[in-house]
């Protein structure tokens, strides 16, 4: 953790003007010290200046040097005694005082930290330095919630149009091979239809330390989705989750209860409950793998829901394997996951609607800065049906191809702004499931 509040500070001190290149021209030995340290050799830096300490103790710019080579060559005490000796003379020197913030942080003294950082805050700096301050200051308070009850929530809109809200064909004309190849044509609500949407989200989560790295987690959501036109197809939802987790050194064990239920046109569709286990291995600050399982009891309570006069309610399975990323500059991460599973109705001869699922997701974002960011992302299932689909006599088959790419902007602490674009390509062998979907959205996040 120390490492990493390291890393990110060092924004701050870059937009402070802490770059040693930026510091007053003194003499040979503290331009050599600043060579070093441009050139990336700290700990060179500190065996340099080290030797005059007793004798330039004292001077604004070789203590400011020596602070900021000793805290990057790892010889933080050394860092703050020296820094303590430039805001001695100089209190208002907000380049100091950002260098001592971390190196307090780099010595686990956080509260001293934040009043550092809130003091550099209270200085005439840039708004973008202070953003940048609100950054850490967030970051020094999740660290601080892993010792204590937390109860953290969200709210969101989003607005968008979508190409096909009921997710169908484009043509009205099927052929059905079970009446012999007949056409049959399809009502409007069967068809391809396009529409505007508004959807309204929020949800709350809890977390309890329990004893040394256990936790108890939960929380809920609930999310309604209304089109312009095509009521029919609102949809809904509420969810809840309820368990453990277990923090041991790098790896992560978590277990989890989950029920929720999900409406279209305002009617209940499905109900469902399941357990969620996953495994989470951080093998640096930059790198985690994952496995997970995953286990849901899933229910239609509409009789109209009924497949052949039987009720199609179904167990799900889902296990898969996870890694992530991001590159030195920590501007870059990278994400990717494959799973497979299968959902299987509990009552017999329906096998044609029960299937075997396998997929793989990948995706990545770019931080240009505090306040923009752009990401990527890409999937693709294959779900191979068990048996003779009633109409169109044949096993199904589909290729559901997902790819997306968006931006977020993030105009003031809390706030979130995510325009997207995604596309959908679910290409089936049953004609009634062919489809391809657009979806362009930008919804606005509020988190508290």
């Amino acid at each position: 953790m120390k490492r990493h509040y390291m890393f990110f500070l060092r924004p701050v001190a870059l937009i402070l003007g802490l770059a040693v290149a930026g510091l007053a021209q003194a003499d040979a030995i503290t331009d050599q010290a600043k060579a070093l340290l441009t050139a990336g050799k700290p700990a060179a830096a500190f065996e340099l200046l080290l030797p005059f300490e007793s004798q330039r103790a004292g001077e604004v710019e070789f203590d400011l040097l020596l602070g900021i080579a000793a805290l990057d060559a790892g010889h933080n005490t050394s860092a703050v005694f020296a820094l303590e000796r430039v805001l001695a003379v100089d209190p208002n020197n907000s380049r100091a005082r950002a260098e001592i913030a971390r190196a307090y942080l780099a010595l686990g003294e956080t509260q001293t930290a934040k009043q550092q950082f809130e003091t550099v805050k209270g200085q005439p700096v840039p708004e973008e330095v202070k953003r940048t301050i609100d950054k850490f200051l967030s970051a020094i308070e999740r660290s601080e919630d892993e010792g204590r009850t937390t109860v953290k929530g969200y709210a969101e809109f989003t607005y968008g149009r979508d190409s096909n809200v009921n997710s169908t064909v484009s043509g009205k004309d099927v052929a059905i091979p079970a009446f012999g190849g007949a056409l049959i044509t399809l009502a409007a609500a069967g068809v391809k239809q396009s529409d505007d949407f508004t959807t309204y989200a929020g949800g709350a989560n809890l977390r309890m330390p329990l004893s040394n790295g256990l936790a108890l987690v939960g929380g809920m959501s609930a999310s309604k989705r209304m089109n312009g036109q095509w009521d029919i197809f609102d949809t809904g939802s509420w969810d809840g989750n309820l368990g453990l987790a277990l923090a041991r050194d790098k790896d992560v064990f978590s277990l989890s209860a989950q029920v929720g239920t999900f409406y279209v046109d305002d009617k209940r569709y499905r109900d469902a409950w399941g357990l969620s286990g996953q495994w989470q291995h951080n093998y640096d600050q930059r790198t985690q793998a994952t496995a997970f399982l995953q286990y849901s009891d899933l229910a239609y309570p509409l009789p109209a829901q009924n497949y052949a006069g039987k009720k199609r309610d179904a167990t799900r399975w889902v296990g898969g394997l996870g890694f992530a990323h991001a590159l030195s500059d920590f501007r870059t991460v990278f994400y990717g996951s494959v799973y497979v599973g299968y959902e299987q109705p509990r009552a017999s001869q329906i096998d044609e609607i029960g299937y075997r699922i396998n997929g793989v997701r990948g995706g990545g974002q770019y931080k240009f800065s505090d306040d923009w960011s752009a990401f990527a992302n890409v999937s693709y299932e294959h779900r191979g049906y068990r048996g003779i689909d009633l109409f169109f006599l044949q096993k199904r088959h589909d290729g559901a191809w997902n790819a997306g790419f968006g931006a977020v902007y993030v105009p003031a602490k809390d706030w979130k702004i995510t325009p997207q674009y995604q596309y959908t390509r679910n290409d089936s062998n049953v004609a009634t499931s062919d489809y391809k979907r657009e979806v362009l959205s930008i919804t606005v996040r509020r988190d508290f």
